[in-house]
């Protein structure tokens, strides 16, 4: 895909096709960016980071900062706090990345435009294949690995006009909802750096929070998206299964549970990167082919007379670190100012057999990805205990048993359908813990209850995973030691715009991004 200039008077269907749109012509590609929203332009370096991302898209495309502008001001911000927190890893050479801000630059002045993200940094999860910069997924085996294809994601980042700085940093393979590998180390909290800062895309929530990225892409299988949210008051958003697509992958049927989606500081932002990650594509099968479009529209909506069903701990089934349901249940009345209505609600479902359902699924789903590292005893022997442990389980399922797993995940995706018959969402917190020391792999316990895996502890997250379903998680404050919280708002199958206008009024009667900034930033 080239990002070279060509003439403004070449045919609009080949600057679609190539990812170059005349500056004359760009405002339907802005979505919902408003140009007078957007005066005055920055005046620091400072306004640079601190802006949203629709608003330093706007400054970029109406040139009144240049992509040379912005990357010195990220880049030496990142020099700043990264080395605090360790969100981004595999930085590039400052050179290269200005030299490419200078292009982009240039094709601003004459006149050609590649999308909303025109000269805007970008780093992608250490899990989403980059071709021109290392994808270690946090694993020693792959630690001087270059993919020979970009994701998907990846891809469609590129042609918007994104340049890519570095990665952000991920647990091995993704799995466990704490960020650390053995390659680039620990990723610390956006709050307290000593704490944990969720994951597996903790490394993207953290930077994002930090004002490192002005966007940030992650995936999610168990709460990847979510937790790390939560850990770090941003908004992540798990989207319905097949409305990113994920790939290209050696294997498009089975792979359904893990996928990728958007984080983002406000609503607006995450939903204009959704539309730019979303849409078919051919080497995705499943993946769904609603115009990604509709996300770049208007997110206001009156919810009046809304009602939203309160999951909670599911009747007392799942333990939750003191101060978790007080303060999310508090946060429900912000549901109530927009107009909603709010009850207590429960799926008719075996939480139990749910999370039996969950093990076999990711045994298998894991084991199916890895089991080729772990038949090689030199390549085992660098895997991380949790990852053995999952390939192992998954080697010992029978067809049948994977089959039952099927067929009881149908069973409780019907459970929420019949919930969705009187509810119009579903809400319950992101996490049942707030963050904790990074120096512990994860917790033993929760409220006295030993917990028997390494991710028994994010129980909470997998009835969206496991469904299929648009999931949310929207900050839900903090409690008095200062650690945020979030909660997830869940949608009926394939309602991803309406979970996004619910955040959205959500987050206009809260604005808890705004109102508590990292320390890192003062």
């Amino acid at each position: 895909m080239t990002d070279s200039p060509t003439p403004l008077g070449t045919r609009r269907r080949f600057l679609k096709t190539t990812g170059l749109l005349p500056l004359a012509g760009m405002a339907p590609s802005l979505g919902r960016q408003a140009f007078a929203k957007t005066a005055p332009g920055p005046g620091t370096a400072q306004d640079i980071i601190m802006a949203d991302a629709l608003t330093l898209s706007g400054w970029i495309a109406q040139r009144q900062v240049s992509c040379h502008e912005v990357m010195v001001a990220y880049l030496d911000h990142i020099d700043r706090v990264n080395p605090k927190v360790n969100a981004i890893v595999s930085l590039q050479e400052r050179s290269g990345l200005l030299a490419q801000a200078d292009k982009r630059d240039q094709q601003l002045k004459a006149g050609q435009y590649m999308g909303w993200m025109h000269g805007m940094p970008q780093a992608p999860k250490d899990l989403a294949a980059t071709v021109d910069i290392v994808t270690t997924s946090g694993s020693p085996i792959f630690k001087d690995y270059l993919p020979k294809q970009d994701a998907i994601v990846v891809e469609r980042v590129r042609q918007s006009g994104a340049i890519l700085i570095g990665k952000t940093n991920t647990p091995e393979f993704g799995l466990g909802s704490h960020t650390y590998n053995s390659v680039f180390g620990t990723t610390g909290n956006a709050y307290q750096p000593e704490l944990c800062a969720g994951g597996s895309s903790g490394g993207a929530a953290v930077a994002l929070a930090t004002r490192m990225l002005p966007v940030a892409d992650g995936s999610d299988m168990m709460g990847s998206l979510r937790n790390p949210g939560a850990f770090n008051n941003v908004y992540g958003f798990r989207p319905s299964q097949g409305r990113v697509p994920y790939g290209p992958s050696s294997e498009v049927f089975f792979q359904q549970m893990g996928y990728e989606g958007p984080m983002g500081r406000t609503v607006s932002d995450l939903a204009m990167l959704l539309s730019t990650q979303a849409g078919f594509d051919a080497r995705a099968p499943l993946s769904i082919g609603q115009d990604p479009q509709q996300f770049a529209g208007k997110l206001q909506r009156d919810f009046k007379g809304t009602r939203i069903g309160w999951l909670g701990d599911y009747n007392g089934y799942l333990p939750m670190e003191a101060g978790i349901m007080d303060l999310c249940q508090n946060a429900l009345k912000s549901f109530e100012a927009i107009g909603c209505t709010v009850e207590a609600a429960q799926p008719d479902y075996s939480m139990e057999q749910l999370w039996q359902t969950w093990l076999t699924l990711r045994h298998f789903t894991v084991a199916g990805s890895a089991q080729g590292l772990y038949a090689k005893p030199e390549l085992r022997a660098q895997m991380k205990p949790e990852a053995i442990w999952e390939v192992a389980g998954g080697l010992n399922l029978s067809g049948a048993q994977v089959y039952q797993a099927s067929i009881n995940r149908s069973k409780w995706y019907e459970s929420l359908r019949k919930l969705f018959q009187t509810y119009d969402y579903l809400v319950l917190p992101t996490a049942q813990v707030f963050p904790f020391a990074g120096t512990t792999h994860w917790p033993g316990e929760i409220a006295g209850r030993r917990m028997d895996t390494y991710h028994r502890w994010m129980e909470i997250v997998i009835g969206g995973s496991l469904a299929g379903l648009p999931v949310m998680n929207v900050p839900a404050g903090f409690n008095e030691a200062g650690l945020p919280m979030g909660l997830q708002i869940m949608g009926p199958a394939q309602a991803d715009m309406a979970v996004l206008q619910l955040s959205y009024a959500y987050e206009q009667a809260t604005q808890w991004v705004q109102k508590r900034k990292p320390a890192l930033l003062t």
